[in-house]
């Protein structure tokens, strides 16, 4: 996954992880490849962050199949016993996201962990498929695959394609130091005299220059900051330079928990909207269009979201601040003249 994203990076669906170190996977990157045999869990269990190097809590549960729900499935993917799930992430993976464990073969991540959930609740044996960014969609027009779970934004140009269940937000962050008092509550004047550190030619620059603009005319003063890469700029956080980082809320969360132990532990001072003030971006689950999928994927996760499990596996994750309380089939996506 790229380092940095652009507007229309953002529409792409991948929240680069540019705080995180690549995690190497050793396959070819123009992808297809099969999950490698890794330990499965038992009948009607699902273990959340197995072999995730601490990146997430490990967690049991218990899923079994829901007979109203698995009744919705189209019947070519009913009779194969299986769900075909696609990932879009080789060459190299993005934690907490989607990457391969410290087993060397097991997918692990948030993304293939709500997969495996939700292929549970259909009755169905989960398969994950790896490919690069640009291949994914290439693998679900050609039916290699049913449906990606890669942390795929909705958008309306992407409604002319495909179909979508929607099961997370889209966020943005600012992490700061944890003995920090800075909040931000989700208004630019919280920036007021902060100095805060972003990403080049990214999405959050874009917004983050804005709001300097405006408290600008307002006779208030917002430093911006660049490093050239995320080890320039957790340093410049330790040592007070900066009083935050503005990047992906995931990858954010994902340094948040390796900073635990450390003498300078971080923390998430708020998140935005990576679709902007006016609309709350949504991260969904990805078909074919008319496939006839994503009802049955929103009721599925719906059942996860009624029964807890959803939320547990968020947590597992350190992703309870992207929670949706609802899953949704197609809701308003990012808009075309947005794409």
């Amino acid at each position: 996954m790229p380092a940095h994203f652009t507007r229309r990076s953002l529409i792409r669906g991948i929240t680069a992880a540019t705080a995180v170190a690549t995690l190497a996977t050793g396959l070819a990157a123009c992808g297809g490849d099969s999950e490698a045999a890794a330990k499965t869990d038992t009948a009607g269990s699902v273990t959340i962050g197995r072999v995730s190097n601490g990146a997430a809590k490990e967690t049991a549960l218990k899923v079994s199949e829901v007979e109203s729900i698995s009744a919705e499935l189209p019947a070519d993917v009913r009779k194969s016993g299986k769900l075909v799930i696609g990932s879009g992430s080789l060459p190299s993976g993005s934690a907490p996201l989607d990457f391969v464990g410290d087993d060397q073969k097991t997918q692990t991540g948030s993304e293939p962990d709500l997969a495996r959930l939700v292929a549970a609740v259909l009755g169905l044996k989960p398969e994950i498929k790896r490919f690069t960014w640009e291949n994914l969609f290439v693998g679900i027009d050609g039916g290699k695959v049913d449906v990606a779970f890669s942390n795929v934004t909705d958008t309306e140009e992407r409604k002319r394609k495909y179909e979508f269940a929607s099961y997370r937000q889209d966020n943005l962050a600012f992490e700061k130091l944890k003995s920090s008092d800075f909040t931000f509550d989700g208004k630019y004047e919280s920036l007021a005299g902060k100095t805060v550190a972003v990403g080049s030619g990214t999405n959050q620059e874009r917004i983050l220059l804005e709001w300097q603009k405006k408290l600008q005319a307002e006779g208030k003063k917002l430093v911006v900051k660049h490093f050239p890469d995320s080890n320039g700029t957790y340093l410049a956080l330790q040592s007070g330079k900066i009083d935050a980082y503005f990047g992906p809320n995931p990858s954010l969360s994902y340094h948040i928990t390796q900073s635990a132990g450390t003498n300078k532990p971080t923390a998430n001072a708020g998140t935005f909207s990576g679709a902007g003030e006016s609309l709350q971006g949504l991260i969904a689950a990805t078909a074919k269009k008319d496939s006839g999928l994503a009802k049955p994927l929103a009721d599925a996760i719906n059942h996860l979201i009624e029964n807890g499990q959803y939320a547990k596996w968020l947590a597992a994750w350190n992703l309870s601040n992207e929670a949706v309380a609802k899953a949704e089939v197609n809701p308003p996506g990012l808009p075309l003249t947005d794409s």
